[in-house]
């Protein structure tokens, strides 16, 4: 049968369960690399928030033992749980990261899933980061041809579109074959959802933990020989015309291992620990500041002029919570322009009230201004900004910024990568075992054991 007569889900079974660690080029798995330690780095760091306590009292109460780490300790749990609960820390700082074919949150989803899985079935490194590329792969390729409606219309992708990089990596892991993958797929997109009334809330990062939870459940059904909707995608009822409009470019199925979702739009890295869509503002307005020499206090106004997608998502201009600061460009610039920086230490909720970070929240105008009616601008710079600053005695600058720091244009070196982990992981492991973690998921590429990846001598 030819792939033309398949449907959708069985195209992506057809293709996942194919996939070869060879006919992945080199480039692509080295990325993979970059985004495993990266999620991580950032699951170790969320493992410690109130949201991540919070997943894991919940999920070790209703799970079992099992081989799958819970990042962060020494406990190991049932595959199901450790997805869940370290899908849900991946995320719970906002500090993974993010890809715009389908406007994700991939590796927080797809990278605790994998693990999870590859730790009960021994796999090694070299097959966690096959997996890793045929879930991301996947799921990238459903987003792309979505064209992006489902994410305009409120939908929150992640959770949509996550269980499909959940399943197919565990899938791949479980050596199932194109029908049972299927399946599976089936079973994981008809059970999908999520929308963006999570946003500031802990519902975000809970449901970035039951979309890669749900990913792991759906294909270890499917193992056991559970059947799913073959047409999940192009029923009367299935995904298209529910969650996208009856929009679905079929072809885009075709570009499946000849274009690379993870390289073209490719991931992006954050640098800072707060919604993508403030970092190009962000880094616009440092460089004004770096250049010109400014000072907080020369600052009268700053103008923000963003596309459509940026203005939905930061709401906030006077955050309350913790949650609520990460998506709010006023937070982002104020903490950035009085600390010369934004690290994990200034997501603190007393900081919040601090009189000098009010005064120049109080000075940042966001808006959506007529440059943003340029249809291939909003393209090329979903996230992106232009600053307009003003200074006291009527100096006016301004910069423009498509994309962030981080973002496959402009990528983090292998350096900042290496020193963010540390960041994330240090005060939860200490220096010496994060350094020998860092060490390890170096060399996750070869022939070591997923289930010895997180040993050390604080949590063997």
């Amino acid at each position: 049968m030819t792939t033309t007569h398949l449907s959708v889900t069985q195209r992506l079974a057809r293709w996942a369960s194919d996939l070869q660690g060879g006919a992945i080029p080199a480039a692509v798995r080295a990325h993979a690399g970059t985004s495993l330690v990266d999620t991580a780095g950032v699951a170790i760091a969320g493992s410690r928030t109130r949201v991540g306590r919070i997943a894991m009292a919940a999920g070790l109460q209703a799970g079992s033992h099992g081989w799958s780490t819970l990042f962060g300790t020494s406990a190991r749990v049932s595959e199901q749980t450790a997805a869940f609960i370290n899908g849900a820390s991946a995320h719970a700082l906002d500090f993974d990261d993010n890809c715009y074919a389908g406007v994700v949150h991939g590796s927080a989803v797809i990278a605790p899933a994998a693990i999870a899985v590859g730790q009960k079935v021994n796999a090694s490194g070299r097959d966690l980061v096959t997996a890793f590329v045929a879930g991301s792969e996947c799921e990238y390729a459903v987003g792309a041809a979505s064209k992006n409606i489902l994410y305009e219309q409120g939908w929150w992708t992640t959770g949509v579109l996550g269980p499909i990089g959940a399943c197919v990596a565990a899938s791949h892991l479980l050596k199932l074959g194109p029908e049972k993958m299927s399946s599976a797929l089936g079973l994981a997109i008809t059970g999908a959802g999520g929308t963006k009334a999570c946003f500031g809330t802990d519902g975000k990062a809970l449901m970035a933990g039951r979309a890669a939870e749900a990913g792991v459940a759906c294909a270890l059904l499917a193992a056991q020989g559970a059947r799913g909707p073959m047409d999940a995608i192009e029923s009367t009822n299935g995904f298209a015309r529910l969650f996208n409009e009856s929009v679905f470019d079929l072809a885009v199925m075709d570009d499946l291992g000849s274009r690379w979702f993870s390289r073209e739009p490719g991931v992006d890295i954050k640098r800072i620990p707060v919604c993508l869509s403030s970092h190009a503002a962000v880094d616009a307005l440092m460089h004004l500041v770096a250049v010109h020499n400014i000072r907080p206090d020369d600052i009268e106004r700053m103008v923000c002029d963003v596309p459509p997608m940026v203005s939905r998502n930061l709401v906030y201009a006077q955050p309350e919570t913790i949650q609520q600061s990460q998506f709010s460009m006023q937070y982002a610039i104020a903490v950035s322009l009085k600390f010369g920086n934004f690290t994990l230490e200034h997501l603190d909720e007393k900081l919040l009230k601090n009189r000098e970070l009010v005064s120049l929240m109080a000075k940042v105008e966001m808006r959506t201004g007529p440059l943003w009616d340029d249809a291939a601008l909003r393209q090329s710079a979903p996230e992106g900004a232009e600053v307009h600053l003003h200074l006291r005695g009527g100096k006016v600058f301004q910069r423009f910024r498509a994309t962030a720091r981080g973002s496959v244009g402009s990528p983090l070196s292998d350096q900042e990568i290496g020193d963010k982990f540390l960041a994330c992981a240090t005060p939860a492991m200490g220096s010496g075992p994060a350094a020998s973690l860092l060490s390890r998921l170096g060399m996750l590429d070869g022939d070591i054991l997923v289930r010895d990846l997180f040993e050390s001598p604080t949590t063997s």
